[in-house]
């Protein structure tokens, strides 16, 4: 970039054509809108107040705003290619704006769709208050998805890594300190998770790390900064790990609840034969925007939604991607 007194063109629009340009030359996937989210976040925190990218672009064509300092510094950064969402410490996902950085994985537009199975599923419910695990929370996107979304459902997140777990309590507190629907999060190992709430969960919903222990991803952003504990599955195909999340989610949920889980799109068959072999009916695998084969959901207990349905056990009712290559 040109060096101007700040590291880079003094003119706003000409800074971020030339960001825009380096990222484009570093490989970055999204080098525009990269740059122009940089420039908001540093104009954010200079006027004390959210600067979208369509105020910044009005800004640029009529050159009211100067290039903010450390725009070049942040911009050299990513083109080493640290995560956007590390730089300005924020992630979205659907309606949600999280806080994350080193050591949590950065929540991926294609999660989405497990909360769009969820939210059809819900309603079907019986009872005032359905409960709602994700396990292997992460940052809490999907858990706080879920509760902001289903404000009567209880929903709990599950972290086992403190790391991601503190950025996850973070993002619930958050959430309850704005007088918005939260998560219980809570440590400890997906695998074995929550036992006083065997056969009384009425949706689970899950990303695991499912990446083969040989492969690794495409994207520098998730090789280097993701964390290997959120990415890799434990075995050759990927799968010990999520297998294992299947066989906990069997047994947390009640007859006929729903397991919604993300995979590689390679995995589709063998996760369908995981739902199948733990019982799950119903089994269907979930496309995509982009029409991959990303997500698998199933219902326990062999008993699909709108079949007779019995007691609950003690009555309880409380209610960038991980693509890789070798």
């Amino acid at each position: 970039m040109t060096e101007g007194s700040a590291g880079a063109p003094e003119d706003l629009g000409a800074a971020v054509r030339e960001a825009a340009a380096l990222l484009a030359r570093a490989g970055v996937a999204t080098p525009r809108a990269d740059a122009e989210l940089l420039a908001a976040h540093l104009l954010s925190r200079v006027m004390g107040e959210e600067v979208s990218r369509g105020e910044l672009a009005a800004r640029m064509v009529t050159g009211s705003w100067a290039t903010p300092a450390g725009y070049a510094e942040l911009v050299r950064a990513r083109a080493e290619r640290i995560p956007l969402q590390h730089l300005t410490g924020r992630a979205h996902f659907r309606n949600l704006t999280l806080d994350v950085g080193p050591g949590v994985f950065v929540p991926r537009p294609e999660t989405e769709l497990l909360v769009d199975e969820l939210n059809a599923f819900l309603p079907t419910r019986p009872g005032p208050r359905p409960t709602v695990v994700d396990l292997a929370t992460g940052s809490g996107a999907l858990a706080l998805a879920a509760a902001q979304e289903n404000p009567a459902a209880r929903v709990i997140g599950v972290e086992l890594s403190e790391a991601a777990l503190a950025w996850a309590r973070r993002n619930a507190a958050a959430r309850a300190g704005a007088g918005e629907p939260s998560a219980e999060i809570v440590a400890g190992d997906a695998a074995a998770a929550l036992p006083e709430l065997e056969g009384a969960v009425d949706a689970v919903v899950t990303n695991p790390p499912y990446i083969p222990e040989d492969m690794v991803p495409r994207d520098p952003e998730v090789a280097l900064h993701d964390p290997g504990t959120a990415l890799y599955g434990g075995s050759p195909d990927g799968l010990l790990i999520p297998a294992a999340f299947v066989h906990r989610a069997a047994r947390l949920l009640v007859s006929g609840g729903l397991l919604v889980m993300e995979h590689a799109e390679v995995q589709a068959e063998a996760v369908t034969g995981l739902f199948e072999a733990e019982g799950f009916a119903g089994v269907e695998t979930l496309l995509d925007l982009t029409g991959r084969e990303r997500a698998t959901k199933g219902y326990a207990g062999g008993r699909q939604p709108g079949a007779p349905r019995s007691s609950r056990p003690g009555g309880r009712h409380q209610h960038e991607t991980k693509d890789a290559e070798p």
